[in-house]
């Protein structure tokens, strides 16, 4: 069962998952990175460019997520070095330090709750991230164009596209594209046509939709509002 909410660090998103059945599941690309915490052990899912499949054995999960473009800040990485990647918190910070959060974590009342008191800590000892940043994610996922607003915020091509990079692991152009396939998915959930869903996401045309939704989560659109996969 997956639960959520909104965290007490500012526009992030605690949660936890425990599977019933098997441990396979497909998470999709959100322009975010989380914190994990897995039976004992601290990862950090970095930015996904298409669906991550999730294998093995059941478990409990708990996360932190981060709104895009905040985490590279606070993990003190930037995240192209962790695009398409899981990895164990230790791999990036000293491993005795790591072992005294995993410790923290481990015996607080519930992992969300550690989690998130470790991203507070860490966050009040971190120089907040570009508030550039939340503007340029804004823009993009209100559909503006990449290169208008590469313009309103003052920033050329190249400079745009490194920042990009160290921010949310990727382009700006495949940032609006992940962002369009979560508005996308947010329409069809609720119950909105394809076709209609295609226009109000940004996309050209419902096939120029369905062609995105594949190549992104694996599936068609169809299959994902079914849960398949």
């Amino acid at each position: 069962m997956y639960r959520e909410r909104a965290s007490r660090l500012p526009g992030a998103v605690v949660w936890t998952n425990t599977p019933s059945g098997s441990g396979q599941g497909r998470v999709l690309p959100d322009g975010c990175m989380d914190l994990l915490w897995n039976e004992g052990r601290l990862l950090v899912a970095g930015p996904d460019t298409h669906a991550h499949l999730t294998e093995g054995p059941p478990s409990t999960w708990a996360g932190i997520r981060f709104r895009p473009g905040t985490a590279p800040a606070l993990l003190g990485v930037p995240a192209h070095e962790l695009r398409d990647r899981r990895v164990d918190l230790a791999d990036l910070w000293p491993a005795a330090d790591v072992r005294r959060m995993t410790a923290r974590v481990d015996a607080a009342d519930d992992p969300v709750l550690g989690l998130e008191d470790l991203a507070l800590r860490r966050a009040a000892d971190t120089t907040p991230s570009d508030p550039l940043l939340g503007r340029l994610v804004a823009a993009l996922d209100a559909g503006r164009p990449v290169a208008t607003t590469a313009d309103e915020l003052g920033l050329g091509a190249r400079q745009l596209h490194r920042r990009s990079l160290a921010a949310f692991g990727y382009g700006p152009k495949t940032l609006a594209r992940i962002l369009r396939l979560r508005r996308a998915l947010a329409l069809a959930r609720a119950g909105v046509p394809f076709a209609e869903t295609a226009a109000r996401a940004g996309y050209a045309d419902q096939p120029h939709l369905a062609r995105d939704v594949r190549h992104l989560t694996g599936l068609p659109l169809g299959g994902l509002l079914a849960g398949r996969g």
